[in-house]
């Protein structure tokens, strides 16, 4: 009982470090340098070659982590030191290290990219940057919050229930959208009045690295769930929702 109540704890402690990192990484783009330790355009910086390449590598280490960690034949290999019900736990705690020090150690580059002076796009672009980060955290509880960061599994093995793999569902956004958790990213990176260098780099960076890790991850669902997914893959868009007409319309429209 000691040892699933100490992989309890520890499955607790991994998910309020990511937490705290994913805060962090909020306030970090939104410029709140007051109530986070840094900011994208906060800082010291070296020679902008040094600056570019140091964020870029910061991002690729990103990128690296998570693309390896999440594979299949990665994963079998790491449960063979890392119990079952800990892996996602170790996931997310990695996924948090990889997030801090780019939190870190990123190098300021203030000049500016664009600014817009337009007084309501400024205000929309502002309340997209929170739109992104709201349809990001409801897209999470929509396929089940705590099994994607590693709770649920800890919970149930404390409990001595059985974890039973997540079964093939479209709730919520995902019947509009396959990837609402990653738009929510890009509306994030994007909605900026004011883009600096350093934070189309980051966003840039980012965007990059959702495009490729998605295409990895379709390949693993297809893997998985066979034609169910590529079904799903037909009928819904990737990022976009597609604006539909109803068909009534359109036959009206033809006999016009």
């Amino acid at each position: 009982m000691m040892k699933k109540l100490i992989a309890f704890i520890y499955g607790v402690i991994c998910y309020l470090i990511f937490f705290a990192s994913f805060l962090w990484m909020i306030l970090f783009l939104g410029g709140f340098e007051v109530y986070a330790p840094t900011a994208v355009n906060e800082g010291v910086s070296g020679s902008l070659a040094e600056s570019i390449l140091i964020n870029l590598g910061l991002i690729a280490l990103f990128g690296v982590q998570h693309t390896v960690m999440a594979r299949k034949s990665f994963k079998e290999w790491w449960t063979k030191f890392v119990p079952q019900p800990l892996e996602r736990s170790t996931y997310v705690l990695f996924s948090a290290i990889a997030l801090i020090l780019i939190l870190w150690f990123w190098q300021p580059l203030p000049e500016t990219v664009w600014h817009v002076d337009t007084v309501w796009v400024s205000l929309v672009l502002q309340w997209g940057f929170w739109l992104g980060w709201l349809v990001l955290f409801l897209s999470t509880w929509m396929i089940d919050h705590f099994n994607l960061f590693g709770l649920k599994q800890v919970w149930n093995y404390m409990r001595g229930i059985e974890q039973h793999s997540p079964q093939f569902m479209e709730p919520g956004f995902y019947k509009y959208v396959r990837h609402p958790l990653m738009l929510g990213f890009l509306i994030a990176f994007w909605s900026i009045p004011h883009m600096t260098v350093g934070h189309f780099i980051f966003s840039g960076g980012m965007t990059l690295y959702i495009l490729i890790g998605v295409f990895y991850e379709e390949k693993a669902m297809v893997q998985r769930f066979g034609n169910k997914y590529k079904d799903y893959r037909d009928r819904v868009p990737k990022f976009f929702p597609r604006l539909k007409v109803r068909k009534k319309e359109s036959q009206q429209e033809e006999h016009m």
